[in-house]
This record gives C-alpha cells, structure tokens and sequence, in this order.
C-alpha cells in the first residue's frame, strides 16, 4: 500500500490511516499482550466492525497511522481524540501493535510528531492522556516528551482479578519542545525578511 507522508520523523512518519488496513488492526486488538495495556482488553473486535471504525476516523478523527519510514510498513496508530477547539484541549492515544518495535523509540517520535500538530496545526493549548499504572514503559515515555501526573482514577481498571489506577497526564503547549513543523513557517519567515523572493503555488 502507498502511504502519504503528513508528518514525517527520522524512524517513522504518520499518514491518514485507511479502511484497507482493517485486517490488521484487528489482529492487534484481538492480542492480548497488545492490549493488556489498553483500557479496552476485553472488548471483542471483529473485522466489520474495525473496518467500519477506521471509515468513520478516517473521515472525521484526526487519527493516523504509523509508518515505519525504512519499510514503510504500518506498525501502529496515533490520534488525537475528544478535540474541543473553543477550550483548546484534546486527549491523545497511541498504540504500536507491532510488538517487534516496542522499546525502540517508534511511540515517542509519534507522539511528538502528533502533539507537535495539536499545537503548532490545530492551535491546541492543553493535550492529555491516561495510562494504567502497571503500564511503566509508557509512563516514562509520556514524562520524557513532558506530560506531567495531575490526577489518579484509584482502582479504576481491574483484569486477572486485581484493581489498577488510571493515571492521567498532561500538556500544554508552552512546555511542549522539539517541534519539527515549526521551522517550515520559520525559514518562510526569514526568507520574507531577507527580502527574497517567495512564490505561492
């Protein structure tokens, strides 16, 4: 499948995910080890209805997939969800489904890539996400981009018999570093200010 580059990093880039890729999210929804980190493990999925879910997305969610920029293989799905413009807020969620690239620096960069669209696209103030607490990979990821804890949900989620909390994190645009879309305003900028001459197409 040909993918389209939206945001695009050294390891991966996102691109709008497509109803053709039904076959396998639903594997990745269907693993356990996958979604024992999710606060959905228990849900059913079956492939009419992820198709039905990613058609839906894809017209209307800021939702998209990642690609793997070697390969250009999809190994996960990132979005922004609950976006209210008025307030500038927006809840994020990320999943790598392909196990192989857990730990290696794949959900960090697509994070980043879609907070650096949140803020610096959609003029977001305020993004959040919640984790569960045995889930101590992500948590440090989500710190080391800059979310900090504001709150528990206490025992909140509960699977193999034992209660878990949700812990919710955020971040505000003023905190948020690293931006990689900025400097394609801020080099048009500096052109103009140079005085060069700059097209339009």
């Amino acid at each position: 499948m040909k993918y389209i580059k939206k945001l695009v990093g050294e390891k991966c880039y996102l691109s709008p995910i497509f109803p053709e890729e039904a076959d396998t999210i639903v594997v990745w929804f269907n693993d356990i080890v996958v979604t024992k980190y999710l606060p959905t493990a228990g849900r059913p999925y079956s492939l009419a209805k992820e198709k039905e879910v990613l058609e839906k997305m894809a017209k209307e969610e800021h939702v998209y997939a990642i690609i793997d920029a070697d390969v250009h293989r999809i190994i996960g799905i990132v979005g922004l969800h609950n976006i209210e413009h008025f307030n500038g807020t927006a809840d994020l969620e990320i999943v790598i489904g392909e196990k192989e690239y857990w730990n290696r620096g794949y959900g960090e960069e697509a994070s980043r890539l879609m907070l650096d669209f949140g803020f610096n696209i959609l003029n977001l103030k305020n993004i959040m996400i919640s984790v569960i607490d045995y889930n101590v990979r992500a948590y440090r990821c989500y710190e080391k981009i800059g979310f900090k804890e504001i709150g528990r949900r206490r025992q909140a989620y509960t699977i193999a018999g034992q209660h878990y909390d949700i812990i919710f994190m955020d971040l505000i645009n003023d905190d948020f570093e690293g931006s990689v879309l900025i400097k394609y305003f801020t080099e048009e900028y500096e052109e103009a200010l140079r005085g060069k001459k700059i097209e339009f197409v």
